[in-house]
């Protein structure tokens, strides 16, 4: 995942571990992609790709680059009981496996499933935007809806508390995050490890009570899996389960509202005025969101197979990032590939991933964006960014900001 992860290395490229460039990676991409569209870091010990055609390729072939952290060739067994369990997702495993996996919730992220749950959401998210607008004008977009508003409706799809949600941002953040210049190794495993553990703990007690007494809610899907006759969700499978979905079900949306709002901002005219009561624009506007500041930015994988890539040999065993934030701004699939268009159509970009392991979340995260952002431009107008320094999400994969105070008019 990042830096003392499952793959026990620093996964954070040199040129992108101070707070501009993490905020803004996109020229060294461009160059990358000029210069070393595949390269090798010996530091890291992974190759980088970065043109669009090329982490297309990677993501699309699941026999040559698995998913899979155990199949590279310096893989190193956790040692201590609950270490492995982000390993037992289907976010580390490969068809078919993979395909068993996600077919157990796959049919409660389809639209058809979320278009009931539509007019809820907007309910969720309306609350949370009356709680924040005040006549003082100014607001956090992550703390007061691009956070809440994701994390409340997958508790709710799981069927644990939304009460819990500062836990759950705690155990997220920390999954997701890379270690700090200041701290070793040693240290980040030990604070990653004892999140998956907590989070496993907990779990654990949910799974055991759904057993007893299953509910409508997804928890109870997987626990009903997990003891269907064939067994075909294992303890640590279902606790994986949880954790990726409580983890992913909060982390992508939350950075795809907060980057949206980033984007209008910065945006020429006054995309928050264009957008306003137009679903269809919206929904294209987002699409360009998840282009230009993609909320995920990179995947893992490992090459099973020796494989050439422009050029270079790749060995079996290899780990591989592909760049999705490079690819979204190759200019050779992109017509003026560095400016923001809200109107852009279509997009065809990667950021949900592409082929096998494309984002089962992806219409929950679409939906969640269109609502959010439809209920926070209803209420308010002349919105623009507070002046403030911005701070990047510390992860090596996951983009966005810790906050994102903003100014505004209070539509009446």
């Amino acid at each position: 995942m990042s830096s003392a992860g499952p793959q026990g290395l620093q996964t954070v490229p040199r040129e992108l571990r101070d707070r501009e460039s993490w905020l803004e990676p996109f020229d060294w991409y461009e160059r990358m992609r000029e210069e070393a569209p595949v390269r090798y870091d010996a530091e890291r010990r992974t190759w980088d790709v970065f043109r669009y055609e090329d982490v297309k390729r990677v993501l699309d072939d699941d026999e040559t680059f698995s998913v899979d952290p155990r199949e590279a060739s310096d893989f190193v067994e956790p040692e201590r009981p609950g270490e492995g369990l982000i390993l037992d997702t289907m976010l580390f495993e490969d068809p078919p496996r993979h395909d068993e996996l996600r077919g157990v919730v796959d049919e409660w992220f389809q639209p058809r499933a979320l278009a009931d749950r539509e007019p809820h959401f907007r309910e969720l998210a309306g609350e949370l935007v009356d709680d924040a607008v005040d006549a003082q004008g100014r607001m956090d977009v992550v703390e007061d809806l691009a956070y809440p508003f994701p994390v409340t409706v997958i508790a709710e799809l799981l069927g644990v508390p939304a009460s819990d949600r500062d836990r759950f941002k705690t155990w997220s953040n920390t999954l997701v995050a890379a270690a700090s210049d200041e701290e070793s190794d040693e240290a980040y495993a030990e604070r990653q490890q004892q999140s998956q553990m907590e989070m496993g703990q907990y779990f654990l007690e949910m799974i055991e009570d759904r057993r007893e007494s299953p509910r409508d809610d997804l928890l109870s899907v997987i626990v009903t899996a997990e003891s269907d006759a064939g067994g075909r969700l294992s303890r640590e499978e279902a606790l994986g389960m949880c954790i990726l979905l409580l983890v992913a079900g909060n982390i992508t949306t939350t950075n795809l509202i907060t980057n949206a709002v980033r984007c209008f901002a910065e945006a020429d005219g006054d995309p928050f005025e264009e957008l306003r009561g137009d679903d269809r624009a919206l929904g294209s506007a987002i699409e360009e969101v998840l282009r230009y500041r993609s909320p995920v930015q990179a995947m893992s994988r490992v090459a099973t197979e020796d494989v050439t890539l422009r050029g270079e040999t790749v060995e079996a065993g290899d780990r591989l990032i592909v760049w999705l934030g490079s690819a979204n701004r190759d200019e050779r699939q992109f017509d003026d590939a560095d400016a923001f268009r809200a109107d852009r159509s279509p997009t065809q970009h990667l950021g949900f991933g592409h082929g096998t392991h494309y984002c089962l979340g992806a219409p929950l995260a679409r939906l969640e964006a269109k609502v959010g952002l439809s209920e926070l431009l209803d209420r308010v107008e002349d919105v623009r960014l507070a002046e403030t320094t911005l701070q990047p999400t510390r992860s090596s994969f996951i983009y966005g900001v810790e906050s994102l105070p903003i100014r505004y008019d209070e539509r009446r």
